[in-house]
């Protein structure tokens, strides 16, 4: 039997948690994964950002991965790093898709963290010129894992397969 998350304690835990923190400020992309229009499994990297209730990331209205996660709003996406201890984050959630004109502020500000300061007011001057509309696509969490490796591993199958809601 499942078990159901309240959602205003994954809300506090990805606004305290400090690993998850650090990741939310690296600049490390989301790797997303999404079921595509075939029913196969699909992963890509996306600039992301938490906006203190979802986590947001906007793509081109064309991207394949619009019409597949409208068609499947399940998705799932990890945040990690490559040190020998790795701190990851694992999130599954629903997902939807709104239609904007020009450039979502939300594009722009999590672009910024690969972008960078330096290059950003010409990379935004050059998105702007070339973009019509986006698809900004919010994710609300259902669960949230996180391990750090030194004081947070994994848990154990048992465990993970009840608190991820499996039968």
């Amino acid at each position: 039997m499942g078990v159901t998350v309240d959602h205003s304690k994954i809300v506090h835990l990805v606004n305290t948690d400090p690993v998850i923190r650090t990741l939310l400020e690296a600049p490390i992309p989301m790797r997303l994964g999404y079921v595509g229009l075939d029913g196969h499994p699909r992963t890509v990297p996306v600039a992301y950002l938490w906006n203190g209730h979802a986590f947001v990331f906007a793509t081109p209205t064309g991207a394949y991965k619009v019409k597949a996660i409208a068609a499947h709003p399940q998705v799932s996406f990890t945040v990690d790093t490559t040190d020998f201890t790795p701190l990851i984050m694992l999130v599954r959630g629903t997902a939807s898709v709104e239609i904007r004109p020009g450039i979502p502020q939300e594009h722009i500000d999590a672009s910024r963290r690969s972008v960078g300061d330096d290059r950003m007011a010409e990379w935004e001057r050059h998105k702007r010129a070339n973009t019509s509309e986006m698809a900004l696509i919010t994710i609300v969490a259902t669960h949230v894992t996180v391990c750090d490796f030194d004081t947070r591993f994994p848990p154990p199958a048992a465990v993970n397969s009840l608190t991820h809601g499996a039968e």
